[in-house]
């Protein structure tokens, strides 16, 4: 099985400059919270001092120094204070969620919505080297990761900086050399932390990597069902997957593997930090130079120091998954479209229909030419098709008119304008398919048919299934046109999925028809009746016919024979049967029976 080609992850100052990006329109809110963050240390560290105020006056009282009256004054005050700022943190905490969450859940909408489009609007080539399920992993992952960022930079990175600013400050008042102790210890914990967890990254890339082969490989086989099915693979199939997932649970146990070194390293740096935190303060409460009380606040706020540094480097280890979560992600964002739009672009409008290939050369690979030198022009109302053997280069051609790749030299014309001069979307827009298998969306029939044209309305979408002769199913069927047609249109069979699409291109009413053997994998009698359908859908629009079945075909106003790129034979099918030559070769093996 291959792997995607898209496997790299950005570096982090990509992805941090990337998330910046995203992040600057809320600019006000961050800075909001932050200052919600601010308040909430700032009463988190009155506790620690209430605290201290509560020893020394309960020492003083102890010792005769304060009367019962004065004390118990102290102690409401004391009391007071604390319900307000356990009432006030209570209302800060409320407030910042209620930001947060909107803030998160808007970032990541902003995130989707980027990411989907330029995916979407990435080249044909791209979408068929690219496994759909690891397309949906990747930017699942990632809008997850953005959650664990801004959770991180409000409850981790913003908390640690404020506490240490704040408690640094207040120990420094009673001990400067226990402050300095404090962030001594508060470095060398974070500098470790960082040490180790930025260990993960290449092995976390790794493990994501073959996450996403995994899902690509889930997503394949749950496609393909019905192969695995029809051979009764399930067994082999089952083999498969539990080859790559444990591929995956290897790489991810090895990259889990560096944060055992974590706890242990940082409970080791904490306990030596504060031996070392508490020393010089216990040798002046010795001395008599400070009180019990301070004693306790500085033991008290090194603890309340301590507990944001574990939480900042959980965040930490986090914020280095969703950065590399997001790597993969924004990687993607780096592809550009292979076909673009000119600077000139113009909006396309067919009016005539009228189709021309000046020249045209092309190959999907530098040394191997499909189409060359390929020269043809079509009439508005013209219905040409196009026969020859496979890898002829019939489908190409059809690629090409609807831009899914650029020629390599010539150019393509319709109604005098060169494709490439028309914006992309509004050329595929004004074409109309039919072709060989409908695939179609996991929806109702009506919206499937409806797709072609959102500014339909209920009654011309039903004349497009009366018109597909669709009508006698669907009434047949208890939910009727509002009836699912499963994954890829599963529920229907080969000529229900085909009137599907007859229809949808009926509705979609475009002056340029494309049948792509539009009834070659259908039996010969329901084949017979849409190709009654297809000749009705044909009137009056210029139709781009690619066919094997040459019987379906005997009526089109030309007939191309192409062979490896070029044009051997044109003509009417009366005249290509008299001629010696590939059509009258093969019209001999299917008129007996061969194909």
């Amino acid at each position: 099985m291959k792997q995607d080609s898209v496997k790299s992850s950005l570096k982090g100052k990509d992805v941090a400059k990337e998330f910046l990006q995203l992040a600057k329109p809320y600019t006000l809110t961050f800075l909001f919270i932050t200052f919600l963050v601010l308040i909430m240390s700032l009463l988190r560290l009155l506790e620690k001092y209430l605290f201290k105020s509560l020893i020394d006056n309960g020492t003083s009282f102890s010792s005769g120094i304060l009367t019962a009256e004065t004390f118990t004054h102290i102690l409401l005050i004391i009391g007071v204070v604390f319900v307000a700022s356990t009432f006030a943190r209570a209302v800060l905490f409320w407030l910042q969620l209620h930001f947060i969450n909107r803030l998160e859940m808007q970032i990541i909408l902003d995130l989707k919505r980027k990411y989907f489009n330029h995916i979407l609007d990435l080249s044909h080539s791209f979408h068929t080297t690219n496994k759909t399920g690891s397309l949906i992993s990747r930017l699942g992952r990632g809008s997850r990761s953005i959650e664990g960022i801004v959770d991180f930079l409000i409850f981790n990175g913003a908390p640690l900086l404020l506490n240490l600013v704040l408690v640094g400050a207040s120990v420094y008042y009673f001990d400067k050399i226990s402050a300095l102790m404090l962030l001594l210890v508060s470095g060398t914990f974070i500098a470790y932390s960082i040490f180790l967890i930025s260990k993960t990254k290449k092995q976390r890339d790794k493990s994501n990597d073959a996450d996403d082969v995994e899902k690509g490989i889930v997503g394949d086989f749950f496609t393909n069902i019905d192969s695995v099915k029809y051979y009764g693979k399930e067994q082999h199939v089952k083999s498969i997957f539990l080859r790559y997932a444990q591929d995956t649970k290897k790489k991810m146990v090895l990259a889990l593997d560096f944060y055992k070194w974590l706890e242990p390293g940082q409970s080791f740096i904490v306990g030596i930090g504060l031996l070392l935190v508490m020393y010089f303060p216990l040798i002046k409460f010795l001395n008599g130079e400070i009180s019990i009380g301070t004693l306790a606040f500085i033991y008290a706020v090194y603890g309340s120091a301590s507990e944001p540094l574990f939480s900042f480097v959980y965040g930490l280890r986090k914020i280095t998954e969703s950065f590399t979560d997001l790597g993969a992600l924004f990687a993607y964002g780096k592809i550009q479209n292979e076909i673009k739009d000119t600077a000139h672009a113009q909006k396309l409008e067919i009016e005539k229909g009228g189709v021309e290939f000046r020249n045209v050369s092309f190959g999907y690979h530098k040394n191997r030419e499909i189409i060359t030198h390929f020269q043809l022009k079509i009439a508005p109302h013209e219905k040409v098709a196009f026969v020859g053997h496979s890898g002829s280069g019939k489908t190409t051609l059809l690629k090409l008119v609807y831009r899914l790749y650029d020629p390599k030299k010539g150019e393509i014309l319709i109604d005098g304008k060169n494709i490439k001069d028309q914006k992309q979307e509004s050329l595929r827009s004004e074409l109309s398919i039919v072709p060989q298998e409908c695939i179609l969306f996991y929806d109702t029939i009506y919206n499937n048919i409806a797709f072609s044209n959102q500014k339909a309305s209920r009654k011309d979408v039903l004349k497009a299934i009366r018109f597909a002769q669709l009508d006698g199913f669907i009434n047949s069927l208890p939910q009727k046109e509002q009836t699912y047609v499963g994954e890829r249109g599963v529920k229907l069979s080969g000529g229900e999925k085909q009137r599907v699409s007859i229809a949808r291109a009926l509705l979609a009413n475009k002056k340029i028809l494309i049948l792509d053997e539009a009834t070659s994998a259908l039996d010969s009698k329901t084949e017979h009746q849409i190709q009654e359908e297809l000749n009705k859908l044909m009137a009056g629009r210029t139709t781009l016919i690619v066919a094997h079945r040459l019987s379906t075909i005997m009526k089109a106003d030309r007939i191309v024979v192409m062979d490896k790129g070029k044009i051997v034979q044109m003509g009417t099918h009366k005249d290509l049967i008299k001629q010696e030559g590939t059509y009258k070769e093969l019209w001999g093996l299917q008129k007996g029976g061969y194909i």
